[in-house]
């Protein structure tokens, strides 16, 4: 299924640089998957048409891609903010990259694949849950 993205931040695209993604990627230490880096090209700040996802404990909503571009408007939206808050509470090897309703984080999980990051949830609690093998997987399974 393709997905199908909608403004959610701004009301017009706010693509994410070749120059910022790189960044982002040596900030991290890590190599983004391709397909993060196709959508957060032209996708950063929006939300799926088709939010849901489900999870071990029922479903969640996937709310807003987080935004590699620096806005003071829209701090509470920047991967770098969310995951300075994160770092002190998850395991390393988790970044952040989507945000749910209620304040909880879709994250890359780096720690056993780091040629391939898992999808996880990390709840407000900071427990830590498995969505998908990939990101074109958690895609994939996004349902209404």
């Amino acid at each position: 299924m393709t997905v199908r993205w909608m403004n959610y931040l701004w009301q017009e695209p706010h693509p994410a640089t070749p120059d910022e993604i790189v960044a982002l990627e040596h900030e991290w230490g890590v190599q983004l998957p391709d397909e993060y880096k196709r959508t957060i090209s032209t996708r950063q700040g929006m939300t799926p048409e088709f939010p849901v996802f489900d999870v071990d404990q029922g479903t969640d909503v996937f709310n807003a891609l987080l935004t590699i571009h620096e806005e003071e408007k829209w701090q509470e939206y920047s991967v770098s903010r969310v995951f300075e808050v994160l770092k002190p509470h998850v395991p390393t090897g988790i970044f952040p990259f989507a945000d749910t309703p209620g304040g909880q984080y879709i994250c890359f999980d780096y720690r056993n694949t780091p040629a391939q990051p898992t999808i996880i949830l990390v709840t407000v609690e900071m427990d830590i849950y498995p969505i998908a093998n990939s990101f074109s997987e958690f895609l994939e399974k996004l349902h209404d």
